[in-house]
């Protein structure tokens, strides 16, 4: 359990002012300029002794990646982008941060730049989050109004911040496809490498991160790196977002140290499994992407990257799914690949045509208008497709089919059994989801 003392978004709910005067209260912006005047070098190594490791899913060490930009100029400006495209179906704890807590962003955009040698941000945000983007560029015209930020700011470091609203594609969450996006091209994931390290926005270095990664660096920063690995267990430390939502009494964004458990988190804070622990039939960790956990391996189940690969899953963005004993589980499985199918930029063949052949192959197996054989032909596509695209798309759609066919192979299979036996059954003909 976390400590109030402990956390970092302390309006997370929007209780208090979410605007620049609330921030200076809850010490937002308290000693920036100090952070800056210890260099480069410095707020680097403190990001990497802190062991914060990205909070958009892929779990890498958020110093290292700061480490990767060059370290001298070579006459292309350097650019931070900041990640708001929150497009993962169960996941929403980013734009708690951008409507109630956007000047944690802010400052730690102009930290992170600062370390990375950048003198421009750009916060990427989801097309659909419309209330989001208003109240984070409101709050940036007051850090402009302020001087906290601007071409001649308090801090002495010249810095630029600037807002670009996507149109509502999830590809726009990988991070090449979001600056072909914010080029104004196609949003398509690019080859690499070049990583954009080296060659990112308009040809230029560039680090992508995260907004709750970002967001929680002044924290780090100001309270030591020591503070923040004392959090959780070794190579999971820290604080972290957990959305909490599907089949719980009270569905919430939380913050908590990671390492607590799945049963902890779902009891404390989301009022607990609707009819009770003995109710849940499975979760999904960490978004639409991670595969399903069932109920079984939920009793013990530590959130954090390590606890949920023990659990053949992903900690993903810890957007928490759960599922009760109602939920049809082929069915929901099968809706979740017609998103992938509906969201594949169709660049690489194994996403664009794996992706529609399981959705329509899962489709039938809901119907129970399938042979069991299929259930292996199905896996073994899902191993082709992972691993053999450009971006992390093609994973993202085979693992939750992988996940269904481990844990709940059983289900399917009765499933087909039970068309089997009557085939004219409604249950039998009700479509997934219109093509």
């Amino acid at each position: 359990m976390l400590h109030d003392k402990d956390r970092i978004f302390t309006n997370l709910y929007g209780i208090h002012d979410f605007g620049l005067q609330g921030a200076l209260k809850r010490g937002n912006w308290d000693g920036t300029k100090a952070i800056l005047e210890k260099g480069r070098d410095w707020i680097i190594n403190e990001m990497k002794a802190s062991g914060l490791r990205g909070r958009g899913g892929a779990g890498f060490s958020t110093g290292l990646k700061w480490s990767f930009m060059p370290k001298q100029s070579d006459g292309r400006p350097h650019y931070l982008v900041v990640n708001a495209d929150e497009s993962e179906p169960g996941t929403c704890k980013d734009r708690e941060i951008m409507r109630n807590d956007p000047h944690t962003l802010i400052e730690g955009c102009l930290i992170a730049s600062f370390a990375m040698g950048a003198h421009a941000a750009y916060i990427y945000v989801r097309g659909e989050y419309v209330r989001e983007r208003e109240r984070l560029e409101a709050a940036i015209d007051q850090a402009y109004e302020a001087n906290l930020i601007g071409k001649d700011n308090i801090h002495g470091y010249p810095f630029d911040l600037y807002v670009h609203h996507g149109a509502g594609a999830y590809i726009c969450g990988e991070e090449t496809a979001l600056l072909e996006s914010l080029e104004g091209k196609k949003g398509m994931p690019r080859l690499k490498p070049p990583f954009p390290a080296n060659m990112g926005l308009y040809g230029c270095p560039t680090t992508v991160n995260n907004v709750e990664s970002i967001a929680v660096a002044p924290e780090i920063l100001r309270r030591g790196a020591a503070w923040f690995a004392g959090i959780g267990r070794a190579n999971n430390v820290g604080t972290k977002l957990f959305g909490i939502s599907g089949h719980v009494n009270t569905p919430c964004v939380v913050e908590d140290a990671m390492g607590t458990t799945f049963k902890e988190l779902v009891e404390r804070h989301g009022g607990g499994v609707r009819g009770g622990w003995d109710n849940l039939l499975a979760i999904i960790p960490g978004g639409a992407s991670c595969p399903i956990i069932p109920a079984a391996h939920c009793e013990d189940l530590i959130m954090d990257f390590d606890g949920t690969r023990a659990a053949k899953s992903s900690l993903g963005t810890a957007g928490i799914l759960v599922m009760d004993k109602s939920t049809d589980v082929v069915r929901a499985i099968a809706r979740i690949s017609y998103f992938f199918k509906h969201e594949s930029c169709g660049q690489c063949t194994p996403c664009r045509e794996g992706t529609g052949w399981m959705w329509r192959v899962l489709n039938r197996m809901a119907e129970g208008r399938a042979q069991k054989r299929e259930i292996d032909v199905l896996l073994e596509v899902t191993s082709q497709i992972e691993g053999h695209t450009i971006c992390a798309l093609g994973d993202a759609a085979a693992w939750p089919v992988q996940g269904l066919i481990r844990h709940f192979r059983h289900e399917i299979e009765k499933r087909i059994d039970q068309y089997a036996a009557n085939p004219h059954s409604d249950a039998a003909i009700m479509p997934v989801a219109a093509e």
